[in-house]
């Protein structure tokens, strides 16, 4: 039978209502917020293209990770912009790096928060790409190299987890970078270690302002022989059942809003646990809006974080980590 005995109205009647029928939630559980850590004393500088986001120097750090434990959030990912830079990008993992620093200050003073480390070049090469350069003699080609990049990256993440890092994040995009960090963590004792894999990552306009944040916008070309092309999409299904049989224990998907697809496609594929990546571009459009008057912030940040989880993500990396822990608050 048609209308009017089917009503589907008749459990939108209340907020009550509401509330017992929804399919889809956001908790405090889901989030993992990114923090931006830098070399110095009594530095707290916000990124002008990311409003309410900070480089927060060591010694000013534990303000920002007490208001992260008192609401509740559990996991945070750290990003570090060293002092120097070079070809090799040695910082990322040198024993007394930037992240290797924070990692062991976060685990001092708050031992049960997660640690995510984002294990990547980009941030520490004096010409920004993710891996090991190479320029041809001959036609001044420049090019990332994969296997030598692969040996960093693996001494890299093996100092993360030295310093305490919780969970390895390796972001790089090189081919095999799953396998190779796995087996160095293996043989470096670290073998209960888990890999988030950036499994499905595209060459993305949305970045910008991370870059900004993290000084690592490449000096010459751009990622898209490494990161993803936005177009496909069955690609991604190779890239992540890849990370899957090299041992992965997380994929993810970035930027996460502008690719739901993506997300819902990995969802229907994959049995791993799904992150998105709600991406700094992502974050500095709602905020801009916002600021001049044209949008409820609020409300779009929840419906955001809405989205991704209707689409299957089961965590999510935001900025707005402590927005939606304390919307979530009000709500109880």
């Amino acid at each position: 039978m048609g209308f009017p005995i089917v009503r589907n109205r008749r459990l939108r009647g209340s907020k009550a209502l509401r509330n017992l029928v929804r399919e889809t939630s956001v908790s405090v559980h889901d989030l993992i917020y990114p923090i931006y850590v830098v070399t110095g004393s009594q530095v707290k500088e916000e990124i002008k293209s990311m409003p309410g986001v900070y480089r927060f120097s060591l010694d000013l750090l534990e303000e920002e990770l007490k208001e992260v434990v008192g609401l509740g959030i559990e996991a945070i990912i750290l990003f570090g912009i060293p002092d120097h830079k070079d070809h090799q990008g040695s910082s990322a993992y040198e024993h007394n790096g930037i992240v290797q620093e924070a990692t062991r200050l976060v685990k001092e003073l708050y031992p049960e928060l997660l640690v995510v480390a984002d294990t990547c070049l980009c941030q520490f090469t004096d010409h920004g790409h993710c891996g090991v350069v190479h320029v041809d003699e001959k036609t001044k080609r420049a090019d990332v190299l994969n296997d030598a990049s692969l040996e960093l990256l693996v001494k890299t993440a093996v100092s993360q987890a030295e310093a305490g890092a919780d969970i390895i994040a390796p972001s790089n995009m090189m081919d095999g970078f799953v396998g190779a960090i796995r087996q160095g963590l293996d043989d470096a004792g670290y073998e209960n270690v888990p890999i988030m894999s950036y499994s499905v990552k595209y060459a993305s306009a949305f970045y910008g302002p991370f870059r900004d944040a993290a000084n690592s916008a490449p000096q010459f070309g751009d990622r898209k022989t490494y990161q993803m092309d936005p177009g496909n999409a069955r690609e991604a299904l190779r890239e992540a059942e890849a990370d899957v049989i090299e041992g992965a224990d997380f994929l993810m998907v970035k930027p996460g809003l502008a690719y739901l697809d993506v997300l819902r496609t990995l969802k229907d594929q994959f049995d791993l646990p799904l992150v998105a990546y709600n991406v700094s571009g992502e974050y500095a459009m709602v905020k801009a809006a916002a600021m001049q008057g044209w949008i409820d912030e609020k409300a779009i940040v929840m419906e955001t974080m809405l989205s991704f989880k209707r689409a299957g993500a089961d965590l999510i990396i935001t900025y707005f980590a402590k927005d939606v822990a304390k919307a979530l608050q009000e709500q109880r």
